[in-house]
């Protein structure tokens, strides 16, 4: 696992991070196709993701990039949606947040919840004055929580390997 420097907090393990946030979507979530419009979920995404990462860094944190979102299927109004969250992965001042989005279709309560989005962001530890601070280590509990560890140090790899590739191609 990842080393993590003297300064942070104590670690806390992945289900303290975890939180679910659920709303109905109504006719205002709407785009023109009669579907609830994407950027409502990025949004809805966005705001369970901050609350995971805020309650797990013990404090403010910000969204530093949203790494991936997965849209599989469409939302309709009506439609009772939970947005589940935990933390997958701390750095020294990161962390990646996956989210999972689900569905209660309005019309078939009695039936799963239907998969809706997938999404992982990174957030970062800010302090008062905006600045970058430690946050405690994220302490996976179960194989599960190992396999998103990992699969998390994987995805920061490809971000700095394309950030690194990107900065040598302007630099010519």
């Amino acid at each position: 696992m990842t080393e993590h420097p003297s300064a942070a907090p104590p670690g806390k393990p992945t289900s303290y991070s975890r939180v679910t946030l659920s709303r109905i979507m109504t006719a205002v979530d709407v785009n023109l196709y009669g579907t609830v419009h994407g950027g409502v979920l990025m949004k809805f995404v966005d705001d369970v993701a901050g609350a995971a990462a805020a309650r797990h860094s013990g404090g403010t944190a910000v969204t530093a990039a949203i790494d991936e979102i997965v849209f599989s299927e469409a939302v309709r109004v009506g439609d009772l949606v939970h947005a589940h969250a935990q933390v997958n992965w701390t750095g020294q001042t990161s962390m990646e947040v996956g989210v999972r989005v689900v569905a209660e279709r309005w019309d078939s309560a009695e039936d799963e919840p239907v998969r809706v989005a997938t999404a992982y962001l990174v957030f970062v530890g800010v302090d008062v004055g905006g600045a970058p601070r430690a946050v405690r280590p994220v302490l996976p509990e179960t194989l599960e929580d190992e396999r998103r560890f990992r699969e998390a140090e994987i995805r920061r790899a490809h971000r700095l390997a394309r950030r690194r590739a990107i900065q040598a191609h302007r630099a010519g």
